[in-house]
């Protein structure tokens, strides 16, 4: 059930106490992916995982409109890139579960799409959890899944989910341009410490990753698997004594 096209009798209806909340970011994913990925990819985990979780238990979860603009200061040297601070940001979380749990969803999961997002996540829902009328837990959807292909960043992986899910989005044209940008890895490590903040200090193009090695193929699985990892923590917080 997406909460944005729902009615307020529908939503008063709806007997379960669980919500999803899509969040993700407004940022370069290079030369061939749209600034909106991270967004579109955790909408479509969301609405994935939702549906297993329907079709394993009858329970219909409202899934709440995505948070689209995220923490993303360290791909502002590319243009469109839009960010807010961790404090802005965990806020406008916090709030936006606050009003859910007003409503009786008060077990929320938030579907993270941005690797920047997560430490502002898990501490926030820890906030939640603690101290308001609600239980709340963050599920990056690539953190959940095994796959041989190394995440990057516009690369292989995001790439994939996103072909299967709006192949019209991906600029096909601009996927061999993107591997010619590319770095290989995320960032400058020494003594397991990153020398670089910001993105463009280790990717001349924005990304991270072979993009050229991406299929739809692949993307369907990415989906099938995330979904599933979905409905499994759905389960779990239904069902866990708070």
């Amino acid at each position: 059930m997406q909460l944005s096209e729902a009615t307020w009798p529908e939503i008063e209806d709806c007997e379960s106490d669980l919500a999803v909340l899509p969040v993700g970011s407004t940022e370069q994913h290079g030369p061939h992916a749209p600034l909106g990925t991270d967004a579109k990819t955790a909408a479509a985990v969301a609405e994935a995982g939702v549906e297993t979780y329907r079709e394993r238990t009858g329970e219909d979860v409202p899934v709440a409109p995505t948070i689209p603009v995220g923490i993303a200061a360290e791909h502002r040297a590319f243009d469109g890139t839009l960010w807010v601070s961790p404090e802005t940001f965990r806020a406008y979380v916090r709030e936006t579960v606050a009003s859910l749990a007003h409503h009786g969803f008060d077990r929320v999961v938030i579907v993270n799409g941005h690797g920047g997002n997560t430490d502002a996540l898990r501490e926030v829902t820890g906030t939640i959890s603690r101290e308001d009328d609600a239980y709340a837990v963050a599920f990056t959807w690539f953190d959940s899944i095994d796959t041989d292909e190394a995440m990057g960043h516009a690369g292989p992986v995001e790439t994939s989910l996103l072909s299967h899910i709006d192949d019209e989005a991906i600029h096909e044209d601009k996927i061999a341009a993107a591997r010619e940008g590319a770095s290989e890895g995320w960032g400058e490590w020494v003594a397991g410490v990153n020398l670089a903040h910001d993105s463009d200090e280790f990717t001349d193009n924005g990304v991270v990753g072979d993009p050229t090695t991406a299929t739809a193929e692949l993307g369907e699985q990415l989906l099938a698997r995330s979904g599933e990892a979905l409905a499994d923590l759905l389960d779990a917080v239904d069902n866990r004594e708070n």
